[in-house]
């Protein structure tokens, strides 16, 4: 793999002649991202291979647009890229996919709680109270969140707390902590490894294996929204500590 310098002067020669043997090597170098990228959305309805084929083609778009001399390193600016256009292929999908019968009856109930809910208490209901509302589980009530269609990846869901709420990209894969920027950095390893067994282990099966929260949680016997507040408490440890 080429180091950023090296990589940055090819991609200035290859913007002079549009070679597509340089555009080649570029891809094959960063091809590492949209790998990473689709193993994190995978699992969730859509299969690895098209999700890598739909990254690998904004990869090569990417490189295709990307000027070195804007002051951007090419990580930095790939990572939002890919990750945008997967968002936008399960947006595609889920409008095109039915529904198991017993999913979106759950989905259409946890709506009307919700609806209910907020009309009586001015605030949407956590998990938990939506499950106490429904009788359903908070896992089913999980599933029916993060299946249905369409569902905006950008909507708010309220914790378990009742005090911080997080976007729905949060709930399944994660990429608004943005961990792609942290890559090419040897010290993010060292920090990893100062993190007791628990936190080590959310970080393998959330940003390695590509787990949804909900996974991550029946593996480690504990709640969704445990591993949500876990995470982003990881998570802003590795960035201070980062700087």
């Amino acid at each position: 793999m080429m180091d950023a310098n090296e990589a940055d002067e090819l991609f200035r020669e290859y913007r002079k002649t549009h070679s597509v043997e340089l555009r080649n090597r570029l891809v094959e170098n960063y091809m590492y991202i949209a790998e990473i990228l689709a193993k994190k959305f995978s699992g969730r309805g859509v299969d690895y291979d098209d999700l890598l084929q739909v990254a690998s083609e904004a990869l090569i778009s990417g490189v295709e647009k990307f000027d070195p001399d804007l002051g951007n390193r090419f990580t930095t600016y790939i990572t939002p890229t890919v990750t945008g256009m997967i968002k936008n292929y399960f947006r595609d999908y889920s409008r095109s996919v039915r529904l198991p019968r017993r999913i979106y009856s759950v989905a259409a109930k946890v709506k009307e709680e919700v609806n209910e809910y907020y009309k009586s208490h001015g605030e949407k209901p956590t998990v938990k109270q939506l499950s106490a509302g429904t009788g359903f589980s908070e896992e089913l009530i999980m599933e029916a969140l993060e299946c249905r269609t369409p569902v905006s990846l950008d909507a708010r869901v309220r914790g378990e707390d009742g005090e911080n709420d997080a976007p729905l990209y949060e709930v399944i894969a994660d990429d608004g902590n943005n961990f792609e920027d942290f890559l090419d950095k040897e010290s993010l390893r060292t920090e990893i490894a100062k993190l007791d067994p628990t936190e080590q282990r959310v970080i393998s099966l959330r940003f390695l294996q590509g787990k949804s929260q909900t996974e991550v949680g029946k593996i480690l016997g504990v709640s969704q929204m445990f591993v949500s507040r876990a995470e982003r408490k990881i998570v802003k440890k590795l960035k201070d500590a980062l700087g």
